[in-house]
């Protein structure tokens, strides 16, 4: 009779081998997926690195004319990437979002002209006005959902433009407040010119942007997108979903302010029209033709509909119309904007 001991020991070393086999696979399988995401970010970085390049010899090959049209779109690029950290992170649909980007312009202009302060206390002065602005309306906002949050946003945004336009004696009203001066920084390059104004733009832009892909990478980012796609489990996991709704929306009216006060450098002029409703669906409209989620696609859409609307309205007065035909083209074939298009062209083109 044979020795049971001598048949398991076979079964033994060939389960250990089998299991050897599979750790050695689940080894290789994360290998590969560690080298996919190395060389993702490795190209990642060659097209940022690449972008910052042309991004410093723009005003080597436009015009002045297109200078300031780039700078436009940074400004605007900033606002909607301020309002994503909403809409596509955060899952909060803001309709008043042009309050904190017209209250830190009005903040900027006011400092600068009657009190003559320069920018590195006028523009800090005007994103914490913004942030301030933000934490208000979060108060009240927050305690609603869905449309009624956007009711609520839209409402609160409409009772600050109200103020805006009829304190003539403070915000000039409709005529707002012309003259304001471009920064002075003590170089011997005046910002009064489009191509100095342009690289102050750029930095900021730059280091403002780099802020908010740090903030959407970090782990208060990824809890915003527990948030967005379910408030029920992230509190249920313990997570305080009310404080993290809130300092998103506080921290979006700030960005926004940064826009707002570099706007009003540029533009040398501040109005009620800042804060009102236009612009806030104008900038909702950036994020949701680029597409919402991503840092790239708002900034893509705010690009997009800046070269429409100075580019098209050249040739007609009906730019608007071309506008609404773009969007809606887009939301029928291409639902999660610009970018959700040109990935799904990506990887069609790259099946066999």
């Amino acid at each position: 009779m044979s020795d049971p001991h001598e048949s398991a020991a076979p079964v033994s070393d060939e389960r250990q081998g089998d299991r050897r086999a599979a750790d050695r696979h689940d080894a290789e399988g994360l290998n590969a997926v560690h080298m996919e995401a190395s060389a993702a970010r490795s190209r990642r970085g060659l097209w940022l690195a690449g972008g910052l390049i042309l991004a410093c010899l723009l005003p080597l090959l436009l015009s002045s004319y297109y200078l300031g049209l780039v700078v436009k779109m940074a400004i605007f690029a900033l606002f909607a990437m301020s309002l994503d950290l909403l809409i596509g992170y955060t899952g909060l649909a803001s309709l008043g979002h042009a309050a904190y980007f017209g209250v830190a312009s009005y903040a900027t202009g006011l400092l600068a002209l009657r009190l003559g302060w320069g920018v590195w206390f006028a523009l800090p002065a005007g994103v914490l006005v913004a942030g301030l602005t933000a934490a208000v309306f979060g108060l009240l906002a927050l305690r609603a959902r869905g449309s009624y949050f956007l009711m609520i946003t839209l409402a609160l945004a409409q009772v600050l433009w109200g103020i805006a336009f009829g304190w003539r004696s403070l915000t000039g009203g409709d005529d707002g407040l012309p003259e304001v001066p471009r920064p002075d920084l003590g170089l011997p390059w005046s910002l009064a010119d489009n191509t100095p104004f342009y690289y102050f733009t750029l930095v900021i832009a730059v280091l403002t942007t780099w802020l908010l892909a740090r903030i959407v990478s970090s782990p208060f980012g990824h809890t915003l997108r527990g948030i967005r796609e379910s408030e029920v489990r992230m509190r249920a996991l313990g997570y305080d979903v009310w404080r993290y709704k809130f300092s998103a929306f506080v921290l979006a009216g700030m960005f926004a302010g940064v826009a707002g006060c570099l706007y009003v450098y540029f533009n040398r002029f501040v109005s009620p029209d800042y804060m009102h409703v236009a612009r806030s669906a104008e900038v909702l409209l950036m994020v949701i033709l680029g597409g919402a989620g991503s840092l790239f696609g708002p900034a893509l859409g705010a690009a997009s509909i800046v070269l429409l609307e100075n580019v098209v309205s050249a040739y007609t007065e009906r730019w608007l119309m071309v506008l609404g035909i773009v969007y809606v083209l887009v939301t029928l074939f291409a639902p999660e904007g610009l970018t959700g298009l040109a990935r799904t062209l990506f990887k069609s083109r790259g099946r066999p």
